[in-house]
């Protein structure tokens, strides 16, 4: 029965140190991540900017698809 705790509490001595020995790489790992923030704000103004050109070109054909469709609902009367 000695034995048989014995070895339990080694084993949960084991886990605890595996764990923390885990835990100290998660967060060092955490510190040293650098983000790419210039890449990530070109990639949002380049988005911007296609949404934007698109945009410009499409609105007036889209305002004339929903004048249309508006006037069409309202003939159904």
């Amino acid at each position: 029965m000695k034995t048989l705790f014995k070895s339990m509490v080694d084993l949960e001595l084991s886990l605890r140190d595996t764990l923390a020995q885990a835990h100290k790489k998660f967060y060092a790992n955490l510190r040293n991540e650098q983000g790419d923030v210039p890449g990530w704000v070109l990639v949002v103004l380049m988005t911007t900017g296609l949404v934007t050109a698109i945009w410009t070109i499409a609105a007036p054909r889209l305002s004339a698809i929903l004048r249309n469709s508006l006037d069409a609902m309202n003939g159904i009367r």
